[in-house]
C-alpha cells in the first residue's frame, strides 16, 4: 500500500521581530531569512522549503506586521496579510516574553477571516518563567480559537519538530512542488543581496538600516570558477552615505569584508565582491523606485 504523502503551503505572520525569520532558518536547517534586532528586516515574503519522507511543507516568511511610515512599509504589510488567503495554515507567531499587544490583536481580528488551521506560537518562551506561560495562553485563547497552542523557542529548536509534526497532520495530500533539495524559491542574487544587507542592518543605527536597499548589479563566474559580485547599497541621503562608507572606507570595507564571508559559505566557492554606496532620495516613498528594486506595490 502506498504511503499518503502531504504538501502545502504554510504563512508566518506576526509583528516585527518575534522570531519568524530564526524559526525559518532552524525548520529548514539553512540561511535562507536574514537575522538582524532591527524591526521590519523581512521585506518580502520569503519561500524556505521542507522535506521529508512524510511530505513537503512550504513555509511563507512574511514582514513584520506594523504601523506603515511610507510606501514601502505599506507594500510590506499588505504582502503579510495577503498570504492570510493563498495558503493551507497559518502560523501565528508572538513573543512570549512581551504578552498580548495592540499589534497582535489587530493581526487575529485578520486573522478571524481565514479559512484555514491557525496555530498560535509562542516564541521564546525560554525568555520567561514556566508560571507565566498558562496565564498567556488563556489570554489568547479568549480572544481567538486557535487549532494549537505550542510554546516554542526558535533560537534553540524547543518544540520545532513537534510544529512539523502538528503542521502534517493538518495537511491534505498532495505533490512535491519542488524538488526534494530545494531549500527556498529565491535565486542566489537576492540571497547575496540580502546577506549585504544583514551586515549594514547589523553595522549601522537610528534611520540608516531602514533606508537602505541593496541591488546586486553583476552576478557572474570566471573561467577559473571565481565568483564575482557587483552590489550598489541605495541610501535615502548623503550623511547616511557617508556612514556606509566610514573613515577611509572602513565601514564599507567592514560590511563587505563580512558579507564576503557568508555568500563564499552559503555558494561553496571563493568570491570577490565590490560595493558602492548610491545615494536616491526618499526612494521608499516613489513607486517607481520601489517597482524598479522589486517591490510590485500595485
Amino acid at each position: 500500500m502506498e504511503e499518503k504523502h502531504v504538501s502545502g503551503f504554510v504563512t508566518m505572520i506576526g509583528r516585527p521581530n518575534v522570531g519568524k525569520s530564526t524559526l525559518l532558518n532552524q525548520i529548514i536547517g539553512e540561511k535562507i531569512s536574514i537575522i538582524s534586532d532591527k524591526i521590519q528586516t523581512t521585506r518580502h515574503a520569503i519561500q524556505g522549503i521542507y522535506s521529508d519522507d512524510i511530505g513537503q511543507i512550504v513555509f511563507i516568511d512574511t514582514p513584520g506586521v506594523h504601523k506603515p511610515k511610507h510606501r514601502l512599509g505599506d507594500y510590506m504589510v499588505d504582502v503579510s496579510l495577503q498570504t492570510i488567503s493563498d495558503v493551507d495554515l497559518i502560523l501565528f507567531v508572538v513573543n512570549a516574553n512581551e504578552g498580548i499587544g495592540r499589534g497582535d490583536q489587530f493581526i487575529m481580528e485578520k486573522l478571524k477571516k481565514a479559512d484555514v488551521p491557525v496555530f498560535l506560537l509562542l516564541n521564546k518562551v525560554d525568555l520567561i518563567h514556566p508560571d507565566a506561560l498558562f496565564p498567556l495562553i488563556a489570554t489568547y485563547k479568549e480572544q481567538f480559537d486557535f487549532a494549537e497552542i505550542i510554546p516554542i523557542s526558535a533560537l534553540n529548536g524547543n518544540n520545532v519538530q513537534k510544529l512539523i509534526s502538528l503542521i502534517q497532520q493538518r495537511l491534505p495530500e498532495g505533490p512535491k512542488y519542488f524538488d526534494e533539495d530545494a531549500l527556498t524559491d529565491k535565486t542566489e542574487r537576492f540571497l547575496v543581496s540580502e546577506l549585504i544587507r544583514e551586515k549594514v542592518l547589523h553595522h549601522t543605527e537610528e534611520e540608516v538600516p531602514h533606508s537602505i536597499n541593496v541591488v546586486v548589479e553583476n552576478f557572474s563566474i570566471s573561467e577559473h570558477g571565481k565568483v564575482h559580485i557587483q552590489a550598489l547599497i541605495i541610501t535615502e541621503r548623503s550623511s547616511q552615505k557617508g556612514i556606509l562608507i566610514g573613515k577611509k572606507g572602513s565601514m564599507l570595507k567592514k560590511i563587505g569584508k563580512e558579507a564576503r564571508l557568508d555568500i563564499e559559505k552559503m555558494l561553496n566557492e571563493k568570491v570577490f565582491l565590490e560595493l558602492w554606496v548610491k545615494v536616491e532620495k526618499d526612494w521608499r516613498n516613489k513607486p517607481s523606485s520601489l517597482t524598479k528594486f522589486g517591490f510590485d506595490t500595485e
